[in-house]
């Protein structure tokens, strides 16, 4: 279908004269490869922004180029693709934490050691650093679609090689198996903004990030939940093999199913863009972006490191009480592996609903800083009270404090991704997110076994003080970063330009399109 897009008078639709027309009008200023907006322009709202595939140098060129309407639409089928993305995200979650949850059963069963068995768990950590750049460029070249497929292949084939693996003698195939997975984990987690840019709209568009954050989390939830229940503290080595093989099973038998879905039904984007900014970005030529340049920004982005360092903390320290929870609980409650489970299911029932609520309060109030500093501050705090209550020998005081834990420190995963797509406009939000989260893994690895080592000498206060002043510290840092909005500020700009006044763009890279479009939803 035909798009049109008017630049300074000359109507560009999707072909090479458009292309050539879009780049005379903006100058000296070419734009970038085309990616997905995180902005929807909608009858009455006057705050769209441009793709994230812009070069940021501009050499001190200003420039305003005015964009008139053009038809974009909102599919309902975007919730389809949300939902099939959230389930191969939930599905990987679940295998992340199903040894560990129940890490004291696997050490007896494989014969192991606590630290050795922990990194069923870091092995998702680990995976995540080098792969990340090489799955960046990849999903910037080839497109969301593929990603999200070849990451539920990874998904799939390595949970079908964990079935033969019910087995005390083959430890070591299942921990391939686990690495299998964890390659499927580097396609997962920075999808969630660069999904909502292509398929929603601007008063829809962190509510769709955290939903997609959520996902991930609701497998964390399950892989807390189930594997206590599925695999029993029971003495008979063959009983327990069984119970083994029927979660790697079941778990198998849903990675399949939603290959198979992904396969199918999944698409890379709509045939209309949702955004005006979408209209511009598909017409925008590919061979003047530079992917590792892009990188070299982000890196000199000053307010942006700041975020990946404080970020990378607090993930780091949710992934530490997530991967050493079991052994925390059963040092002060010995026998409570169910209980473990449940602790672990409440703390990310919690952050499902702090990460909802937490983008629903960004669409409506775009407050970044604020939000995400105050949820920062309220994560050390949930930390210090469930580190100082958890030895009190009330369980449930240790269900409240770790729900509250869990409402902050998981809802913060969103807030940094959307802070981050503000701080580093009209950069990849792939690219943005993907730097963020290899913090987080860097982070959790450290801490992992740095609270590991001091829990097995000094005890699980000492490990959660430890965890503590990590917090503290990202605490500081957040306070430090300059609230830097340039997407709101290119929304100023184009609130200007649909006003008919030529405002220059300040280093943002282009100016935002205006926002006269139809927005109706449609399949």
């Amino acid at each position: 279908m035909l798009q049109k897009t008017e630049v300074n008078g000359k109507s560009v639709g999707g072909n090479m004269n458009a292309e050539k027309d879009l780049q005379q009008s903006q100058g000296d200023n070419p734009s970038k490869h085309e990616r997905g907006i995180d902005e929807l322009s909608v009858p009455g709202e006057l705050s769209p922004s441009l793709d994230s595939r812009v070069d940021l140098d501009l050499h001190g060129t200003d420039t305003a180029a005015l964009v008139s309407h053009s038809e974009t639409k909102l599919y309902k089928r975007r919730w389809v693709m949300l939902f099939l993305f959230s389930a191969y995200s939930m599905s990987n979650a679940f295998m992340w934490l199903q040894y560990g949850i129940i890490s004291n059963i696997f050490i007896r069963f494989y014969n192991t050691d606590a630290f050795t068995l922990d990194w069923l768990s870091m092995i998702y950590m680990l995976t995540y650093i080098p792969l990340i750049i090489p799955v960046m460029w990849f999903l910037d070249n080839r497109g969301i679609r593929d990603v999200v497929v070849v990451g539920s292949a990874f998904n799939c084939i390595g949970a079908w090689i964990k079935t033969s693996t019910a087995d005390p003698n083959l430890f070591a195939v299942t921990f391939f198996g686990q690495f299998v997975c964890s390659v499927a984990t580097v396609f997962v987690l920075g999808i969630p903004s660069r999904l909502a840019s292509l398929w929603f709209g601007q008063q829809e568009v962190s509510t769709a990030c955290s939903i997609g954050v959520l996902g991930n989390q609701l497998g964390i939830a399950i892989g807390f939940l189930v594997p206590p229940i599925m695999v029993p503290n029971v003495d008979d080595m063959d009983e327990l093999a069984h119970h083994i093989g029927n979660m790697f099973y079941m778990t198998a038998g849903v990675a399949t199913l939603i290959f198979v879905l992904v396969v199918v039904v999944f698409q890379e984007k709509p045939d209309i863009p949702p955004t005006q900014a979408q209209v511009v970005a598909r017409n925008i030529p590919p061979e003047q972006y530079s992917y590792m340049a892009s990188i070299v920004r982000l890196l000199r982005n000053l307010p942006f490191i700041l975020l990946i360092i404080s970020y990378g903390l607090n993930v780091g320290c949710f992934y530490a009480v997530s991967t050493l929870l079991n052994r925390m609980i059963i040092e002060n409650y010995p026998g409570e592996e169910l209980n473990a489970g449940r602790i672990g299911l409440t703390i990310v029932i919690a952050g499902m609903v702090g990460s909802l609520i937490c983008g629903i309060w960004l669409d409506k109030t775009k407050t970044y800083k604020q939000t995400t500093l105050a949820i920062y501050l309220l994560s050390f705090v949930g930390m210090l009270v469930y580190s100082f209550t958890l030895n009190l020998g009330h369980l449930w005081v240790v269900f409240i404090t770790a729900g509250a834990l869990g409402f902050f420190m998981t809802g913060y995963l969103p807030l940094g991704f959307e802070f981050a797509v503000e701080l580093t406009y009209p950069e990849s939000e792939g690219t943005s997110s993907g730097l963020l989260n290899c913090s987080a893994q860097v982070f959790g690895i450290i801490f992992t076994i740095g609270q590991g080592k001091i829990m097995d000498k000094f005890g699980t206060l000492a490990g959660n003080i430890f965890l503590c002043v990590f917090l503290f510290i990202g605490v500081i840092m957040t306070g430090f970063i300059k609230s830097d909005l340039r997407r709101q500020k290119a929304n100023q700009l184009a609130e200007e330009g649909a006003e008919g006044s030529q405002s220059p763009v300040q280093n943002y890279g282009a100016t935002a399109p205006s926002p006269l479009c139809s927005s109706s939803p449609d399949y």
